[in-house]
């Protein structure tokens, strides 16, 4: 359900809108290892959103991810465009965005291909409340 694999022409100008929420946009490795230890150090879960700005069911998914990050703080929300960190992205073996991971410790836990808006919620939710219960 809703998702890119193909690519489609590339406009500079339209990259996706987070606008309004607590996502982290991430356009290096380095500041990938950054927020992952981060994350660690703080005991935080880790959704990150491997996506496009071309992929049109990124672009619908991105305000509901947004909206996310402010409603479950005690996550960290990061987003990858594929095309700026083509052999980053290549490493995590996407073959179709968007892509969510759910990340603990480092460690994958989960993982969520699609735009797929009910079971992005309830991964996040899970995700939330794994958090909160230390």
């Amino acid at each position: 359900m809703g998702g890119c694999a193909g690519k489609a022409r590339r406009e500079e100008e339209d990259k996706l809108d987070f606008k309004g929420g607590n996502v982290h946009i991430i356009t290096t490795k380095e500041g990938w290892d950054q927020k992952i230890a981060e994350a660690n150090r703080d005991g935080k879960t880790v959704v990150a959103n491997f996506s496009a700005s071309w992929c049109g069911p990124c672009r619908v998914i991105a305000p509901v991810y947004a909206e996310m990050s402010k409603t479950y703080p005690q996550l960290m929300f990061l987003t990858i465009d594929v095309d700026d960190l083509m052999d980053f992205s290549s490493s995590w073996d996407i073959r179709a965005t968007p892509a969510f991971f759910f990340l603990k410790n480092g460690q994958q836990i989960d993982k969520l291909v699609g735009a797929n808006k009910p079971e992005l919620e309830k991964k996040v939710l899970a995700a939330a409340d794994g958090s909160s219960s230390k």
